[in-house]
């Protein structure tokens, strides 16, 4: 008979190989910066929320934290790195103005883990006292992460056109979230649980903005196309290629977690 933790191990690398597509998703945007040695219009908010999200759950999955929850660091160990880059290319081809903001923001989210890890582990002295107080803080900036596309879903239903809300992004989140949802249970951890149960369902509203708004979508692409109009960036939708300014940028949402 397969154990419970040989199957939660397989969904923990299931999440982790999504995880790692989300946290990577934004390459191609990454890409356009370089090449154009400008960050444009493009804001660092989504990729500074994330490596705070990661750091949070490195500190979470440590063995003196949580105990065995290596696929939970690893992945976010990676994602750490991952934004890392992205930043720096932002310190990079950004103006004096916007470098120094990102800046003050990573040293204010180093700060953050520095002392949290600091008091954590010097004030209390089991790791089941260190798992909840860690992990509610990793609830709040977890939730938080994957309701940042709330305001993108507005946008949707006022502009009745998901060109801001690119489709495999959202189905990816919906993977993400029911893969780490599914490790959450097998041996439940409701600090990974409740994230993660609640992406889902931001997914899962996603996708039915898409379903629902995808042919007026079509519609609106065509009539603009036919003006002879033209965005700044391009983008899939459903495979079809179109133009819109910043996509990936307005969603404002990439790697999950965990």
């Amino acid at each position: 008979m397969v154990s419970a933790n040989l199957v939660r191990t397989v969904v923990g690398i299931i999440g982790n190989v999504i995880s790692l597509l989300l946290f990577l998703s934004p390459v191609p945007t990454f890409v356009q910066i370089w090449r154009k040695k400008s960050v444009e219009q493009f804001s660092p908010a989504p990729y500074l929320a994330t490596l705070i999200n990661c750091m949070v759950w490195v500190l979470y999955g440590l063995p003196v934290v949580h105990p065995n929850s290596t696929l939970v660091w690893t992945i976010n160990g990676t994602g750490i790195a991952i934004e890392m880059v992205y930043l720096l290319l932002f310190l990079l081809y950004s103006d004096k103005k916007g470098r120094f903001k990102v800046l003050l923001i990573v040293l204010v989210e180093v700060i953050f883990i520095a002392l949290a890890a600091t008091l954590v582990l010097t004030l209390a002295h089991t790791t089941r006292k260190r798992t909840a107080i860690v992990g509610i803080v990793a609830v709040v900036f977890n939730t938080m992460m994957y309701a940042s596309p709330l305001s993108v879903m507005k946008t949707v239903i006022t502009t009745k056109s998901v060109e801001y809300m690119p489709f495999y992004v959202s189905l990816a989140s919906f993977a993400n979230g029911v893969a780490w949802s599914a490790y959450a249970l097998i041996k439940f951890d409701p600090f990974i649980l409740v994230p993660n149960g609640t992406g889902t369902l931001f997914a899962v509203a996603q996708l039915m903005l898409y379903a629902v708004y995808y042919r007026s979508t079509q519609r609106q692409i065509a009539a603009r196309q036919a003006k002879g109009d033209v965005g700044l960036s391009e983008m899939v939708v459903n495979g079809s290629s179109t133009k819109t300014n910043s996509s990936r940028n307005a969603l404002g949402l990439e790697g999950g977690l965990k």
